[in-house]
């Protein structure tokens, strides 16, 4: 890099926020650069999100900032255009590559920006779109894409095979809860303390509400995950040596006295550029290595971040900016405003109104209630995809566009038809009374599935099978469930009770 570009101000989005977007030896910037950071507003009166994200992702910013000091210049305007104007005019600027595509099409109508490669993720679109092109079909399937990140960056191997002999282990971290248990009895998770800056952050937010000029959904309680480099190395410290022995074999296990069971609650670092999805794969491995911890929970946990997340990174880009309008089930239902509000006393299903609490209280659940309560209910009751994707992205603390267009669309709500997933993610009650501690209090019964005992999901799933049943039935994965129809006395009943349910 020459002097003259050394002197470019590169910008930082809000998401680029960890050292590897800002080091020379891996694409960034000079070291002598200096940096540019916009705060707009705008962004959070264009959309209704958690209060808790909005103060998450300032707190982050700021924090950044007064680490950087008087290199960054940090800019607040109501516009990034705005913001831009002011700190350099029509000056040249670098930045790298944006995680949204609202975000990249509007860097790309400004002559005076040079964008650099996408950071923060373990593949280059150019590695993907190679892979996908290769692959000679219209599907994509993360377990083959997973295998290949597994080979080609030498996670979890031994030699050309995968250690242990398998390459997935889901079997293995399907197990219920224990029978009584109210907890997993596993060390909590980190949590961060908040600074000044915090109390700034909450200030703000408060007045941009009183003005009228935002308005936010869900609480802003104490600050539950890290604003900073040191605050996410400490959570990825903890979550290694602490809670990773026991993540694997209850991963997919929900109990209504333990929110974050021994999952990571990472995703709000790796969304937010404070930490590098090669180091927590990297520190997984290490433990395994050194005898430290089960293969299935490190391979679980190296399946979430370099299989999942850096597939669902990639697909959102690979399929394009029309891929969130698929919809291929022609679901047009409203968002009912007790779900759109996050009210929990909206429904008299126990595990619907426990999520939605949690989901209020702190922005966040992990996620088997995301995919097989919250996902699988907006499913079942046919509301509008791109209206589900829109209030995943704003009611959680690590929604971003990248992450929940494709998990959505593609996998929550089959409205792709399949270019992602080989079936529909959505199960009967029964599935959440197996894998949680939800079922019992509830006034509605997993086995029921007509009368005022019927469970909302149990009905539900049936009525869904019915209603594509000849999209479903031609589906390998789906052929088995759908015949099942054929074996319900109560059919008919069922349907009539579902065209007039109102949960």
């Amino acid at each position: 890099m020459t002097e003259e570009e050394s002197g470019t101000p590169h910008w930082l989005f809000g998401d680029q926020l960890g050292p590897h977007f800002v080091d020379p030896a891996r694409g960034g910037p000079h070291r002598d650069t200096p940096l540019l950071m916009i705060e707009s507003r705008g962004v959070f009166r264009r959309r209704r999100f958690h209060r808790a994200k909005a103060h998450l992702v300032l707190s982050a910013m700021r924090h950044r900032a007064a680490e950087l000091g008087d290199r960054v210049r940090y800019v607040k305007a109501d516009t990034y255009r705005q913001g831009l104007r002011e700190a350099v005019g029509d000056a040249p600027v670098t930045v790298h590559h944006p995680t949204s595509h609202a975000a990249h099409a509007f860097v790309g109508t400004l002559p005076s920006v040079r964008v650099l490669p996408a950071r923060g993720f373990l593949v280059t679109h150019d590695e993907f779109r190679a892979w996908a092109d290769g692959r000679g079909t219209k599907h994509l399937r993360q377990e083959d894409f997973y295998r290949w990140v597994r080979q080609t960056h030498d996670l979890l191997m031994e030699g050309d095979r995968p250690a242990g002999g398998r390459w997935n282990l889901d079997h293995d971290n399907r197990q219920p809860p224990a029978r009584g248990a109210t907890d997993l009895g596993v060390p909590a998770p980190y949590r961060p303390r908040e600074s000044e800056i915090d109390d700034e952050v909450r200030s703000d937010l408060d007045r941009w509400v009183r003005d009228g000029d935002v308005e936010f959904l869900g609480d802003d309680g104490p600050r539950g995950f890290p604003a900073t480099r040191r605050e996410a190395l400490a959570a990825l410290r903890r979550f290694v040596e602490r809670r990773l022995v026991t993540f694997g074999a209850h991963e997919d296990a929900v109990l209504s006295g333990d929110a974050t069971m021994s999952h990571s609650l990472l995703s709000t670092s790796l969304n937010l550029g404070l930490l590098d999805p090669a180091e927590c794969v990297e520190r997984a491995q290490e433990r395994w290595r050194a005898g430290e911890v089960p293969l299935n929970s490190a391979e679980g946990f190296v399946r979430q971040i370099a299989g999942w997340r850096e597939f669902v990174w990639h697909v959102y880009w690979y399929f394009g900016e029309q891929y969130r309008t698929s919809n291929v089930l022609g679901h047009h239902g409203p968002l009912p405003e007790w779900f759109a509000e996050l009210s929990p006393d909206g429904t008299g299903a126990n595990c619907l109104s426990h999520v939605l609490e949690q989901v209020r209280t702190t922005g966040w659940t992990h996620h088997i209630p995301r995919l097989m309560i919250l996902g699988s209910f907006a499913l079942q009751r046919g509301w509008e995809p791109r209206a589900v994707t829109d209030w995943f992205h704003r009611s959680f603390v690590d929604g971003y566009d990248w992450v929940m267009v494709p998990n959505v669309v593609g996998m929550s709500q089959y409205a792709d038809g399949g270019r992602m997933t080989t079936k529909p993610y959505t199960s009967a009650g029964a599935y959440i009374d197996r894998m949680s501690d939800l079922c019992g209090p509830c006034r509605y019964k997993p086995s029921v599935r007509v009368g005022e005992d019927a469970c909302p999901f149990t009905a539900g799933y049936w009525n869904l099978l019915h209603r594509h049943r000849d999209r479903f039935e031609h589906n390998a994965r789906m052929t088995r469930a759908v015949r099942g129809l054929d074996r319900l006395r109560d059919l008919d009943a069922l349907l009539e009770q579902e065209r007039g349910r109102r949960d």
